[in-house]
């Protein structure tokens, strides 16, 4: 597609050997990074949708961000997942189906399930909570990314102060999670229902302390004060 050489075009010319060798830091798993700074592929993303990708159907953009996708390569995933969270006012219920194969098939690091999760799926998910019964499911799943998938993906709802009962289920499927960024995944959905749950979430983290990983209730507790978060890394 034309459209996808042009991007390409226009990423290569934002090359940044520096950036591209400090962003691999960030990660555990090997990722693929051209080296262009997030802000300057949004400001790409935005440039394209605005002129070209606004006026396509709904499966034409679809179509793109799949191709983008499938190359696994960092800015490409997220500039594909711009134009897809653009598109949010478009979507289905039926178009959870497609978001999951996404998901299964093409995330392999902890950006790109957050970012896929955090705006366009988690926005799905908001206008159509009876999905969760699909999402539960991705809470037992062998791949560490669906089980992050099952936590950050409800962050969209939590700050929008819905589906806090679905948080506490999916809190207590990942509670002993082997998996840091798993941890650091649920860790960071209870933190943000603190926001609007305090007590809530604080009953929950005492009720659990004994059984999270330190890693996830150090996440789960950073928004709260300081005899409050000492009060729960006590043991």
């Amino acid at each position: 597609m034309n459209i996808i050489k042009e991007v390409r075009k226009e990423l290569k010319k934002h090359y940044d050997r520096e950036y591209q060798e400090g962003a691999h830091k960030f990660f555990k798993e090997q990722v693929k990074i051209f080296g262009v700074r997030a802000k300057v592929v949004r400001k790409i993303s935005a440039d394209f949708y605005k002129r070209e990708i606004n006026q396509l159907e709904k499966k034409e953009i679809f179509t793109l961000v799949e191709e983008f996708l499938k190359t696994e390569f960092l800015e490409e995933a997220t500039l594909g997942l711009d134009w897809l969270d653009k598109t949010k006012k478009r979507f289905e219920k039926s178009d959870f189906k497609l978001f999951e194969s996404w998901l299964k098939k093409y995330v392999h690091n902890w950006a790109t399930c957050d970012d896929i999760c955090t705006h366009p799926f988690g926005y799905l998910l908001t206008q159509h909570p009876g999905l969760f019964s699909k999402v539960k499911v991705w809470g037992k799943s062998k791949n560490m990314w669906l089980r992050r998938a099952s936590a950050v993906i409800l962050i969209h709802p939590i700050k929008k102060k819905k589906m806090l009962k679905e948080v506490f289920v999916i809190a207590e499927i990942l509670l002993e999670d082997k998996e840091d960024l798993v941890q650091k995944g649920y860790g960071w959905m209870l933190k943000e229902a603190s926001n609007k749950f305090p007590d809530e979430v604080f009953d929950f983290v005492m009720k659990h302390k004994a059984k999270m990983p330190r890693t996830a209730l150090r996440y789960a507790i950073e928004k709260y004060p300081q005899e409050a978060r000492k009060k729960a890394m006590a043991r």
